[in-house]
């Protein structure tokens, strides 16, 4: 027989392959996220013209999708660490699948809203307890030899985002027919993952054991360290998030409308799947994880420094995406470098059973921030001030980033 560590198979001496367990764990990650952004991207559209939502009533409903997901992350997590992962996102299928169906049938506004919230509050269980799971296993994959953690952070990533590249293709070839199809494919393919996990994912994982849900808020909000990279990935992620702020005002301004923006997207979402893995393995080769997001925000502030060289000059056309297509690129790998290694830091900051508390309040409190910052940085893109001024304060963000990361 094949040799095991830890119950991760010998592929060769010194070379542990990944588990059957972190193969599905990632594997999940690609069909959540073919499933989701089937869906998400018509969502806004199907509720303004369909549904007959105003406005201020659509950025209304989907602020409360990103708040049931991401302001409750913290939730899944904490349970998850209570009753072990295999409840807690079969739970979230359940509810992911009910909530697709629902809004797919959903006229009115109050039941809009509360499909909204039932999408978002399913993937507030599920994702947090898989990717802690992912990130305890990653550990364990690195002590029996495997290499850095990073990579199979890396992973995970490079699945999430290609799932988020397939499923808009996907939502885009079902919406031909109409948003209900759509809605009930995205959940269709959850009901496919409900299958497969009832049937793969392990009752009980070795080394995890429940903890109880009380005493562990008290703790995390006294762990300095890990608070300190929560704000620092929330400044990244507040970074990350001009994307769909910052940038789509850039390329209106360049070219006069916002169509080059989705190749924009498709050019970041490629050179993650690409890149990603050979980015994390030659990084995690060469440098510590603090190094790592060093170096990641480092070249994020670049990204931003490049678009604000360029203001002054106000070129249009082709000429003037270049900067912002530099954005984009530089944007992107800064995202590789920051994203794995931050998940796979929480470990090693987290108090021993809950790991899955700390997972999910990293992005509670970086969501957080987020929130809070976007306001900030709306007003400041519409105060008038100098061209550059704006872009150059967005750099500054991700540099005093790196004065939060912990030292040790």
């Amino acid at each position: 027989m094949t040799p095991t560590v830890l119950g991760f198979r010998k592929a060769a001496p010194d070379r542990p392959r990944l588990s059957p367990l972190l193969r599905l764990l990632i594997l999940t990650q690609l069909a959540f996220n073919i499933g989701f952004f089937a869906v998400l991207p018509f969502l806004a559209e199907h509720l303004g013209q369909a549904v007959g939502m105003a406005g201020w009533l659509v950025g209304f409903v989907l602020g409360l999708r990103t708040f049931s997901q991401q302001g409750l992350f913290v939730v899944g997590g904490a349970l998850a660490d209570r009753y072990g992962i295999r409840p807690v996102v079969l739970a979230g299928c359940v509810l992911r699948i009910a909530g697709f169906a629902w809004l797919g049938y959903a006229q009115e506004t109050w039941a809009v809203i509360g499909a909204v919230l039932l999408i978002g509050f399913a993937a507030a269980l599920f994702s947090p307890a898989v990717e802690s799971e992912v990130a305890r296993q990653a550990v364990v994959w690195e002590e029996s030899g495997g290499g850095s953690r990073t990579r199979v952070l890396a992973l995970l990533t490079v699945a999430g985002q290609a799932g988020a590249f397939v499923g808009p293709l996907l939502g885009a070839l079902l919406l031909s027919v109409d948003f209900r199809t759509v809605c009930l494919a995205g959940a269709g393919i959850f009901v496919l993952v409900l299958a497969g996990h009832a049937w793969l994912l392990p009752q009980h994982i070795p080394g995890r054991g429940g903890v109880r849900l009380r005493g562990g808020i008290g703790k995390l909000l006294r762990n300095r360290r890990f608070l300190a990279l929560c704000c620092a990935y929330g400044a990244y992620l507040l970074a990350y998030n001009q994307l769909y702020l910052a940038l789509p005002d850039e390329v209106e301004r360049a070219t006069g409308s916002q169509t080059a923006l989705a190749w924009l997207f498709a050019l970041s979402s490629l050179l993650v799947v690409v890149a990603q893995l050979p980015v994390t393995r030659w990084v995690g080769d060469r440098l510590t994880l603090r190094r790592s997001m060093v170096a990641g925000l480092l070249l994020i502030a670049a990204g931003f420094a490049v678009v604000a060289a360029a203001r002054p000059a106000d070129w249009t056309g082709t000429a003037g995406l270049l900067p912002a297509a530099g954005f984009v690129v530089l944007l992107t790998f800064g995202q590789m470098l920051v994203a794995p290694v931050a998940r796979a830091w929480v470990p090693d900051l987290a108090e021993e059973g809950r790991l899955g508390l700390y997972t999910g309040a990293l992005s509670s409190v970086s969501g957080l921030i987020v929130l809070l910052g976007s306001s900030v940085t709306g007003t400041l893109l519409d105060t008038g001030l100098p061209a550059a001024v704006p872009w150059l304060a967005l750099a500054a963000v991700p540099l005093a980033a790196i004065g939060l990361l912990p030292r040790r």
